[in-house]
């Protein structure tokens, strides 16, 4: 099941929309703001049942 889904960079504080895809289940991966290029950790968070939680996004230097 994908996604889109609205983020905030945590280096430039710009909004920007991503697609993401649930069917994979909980995971992490990079993407680069589409604003600063900087990359940015994006995290798909899931119940303990396997529904989709939240999104959430992170500095890749932290």
């Amino acid at each position: 099941m994908i996604e889109e889904e609205i983020l905030e960079c945590p280096y430039c504080g710009e909004a920007f929309t991503t697609l993401v895809d649930w069917s994979a289940g909980a995971q992490r991966y990079v993407e680069d703001c589409p604003v600063c290029c900087r990359p940015i950790e994006i995290a798909l968070h899931i119940t303990a049942d396997g529904n989709p939680e939240r999104v959430s996004a992170a500095r890749d230097d932290d």
